[in-house]
């Protein structure tokens, strides 16, 4: 999905760029993505992807953590180990180090 997005980014932006429409179209374009997203279905889907996103990666990160046990660097092992202390705790925060809330 992510490269997807990239994709249609670069395309809008070269068709912006290579246009010669001028100012107008570029404005009509600005316009259109901004309504996008403002519109609050798209922010809600955005939104449920995004949250979506972080519990898939942190069952990923144990699953993998609890496979590759001793073989990761111990460098690796206390990141993994601190981001799990810092979840238990309850900050709001994942295991990815990053805002919830």
């Amino acid at each position: 999905m992510r490269y997807r997005l990239t994709f249609v980014a670069g395309l809008v932006l070269g068709y912006v760029l290579g246009t010669r429409a001028g100012r107008e179209r570029y404005e009509q374009l600005k316009k259109s993505a901004r309504q996008v997203t403002q519109n609050p279905a798209v922010r809600n889907t955005a939104e449920t992807a995004v949250q979506q996103g972080r519990e898939i990666a942190g069952k990923a990160i144990h699953t993998v953590s609890d496979k590759v046990g001793d073989r990761m660097p111990d460098s690796v092992a206390a990141r993994v180990r601190s981001l799990r202390e810092r979840n238990t705790d309850g900050d709001g925060r994942d295991d990815w180090g990053s805002s919830t809330s």
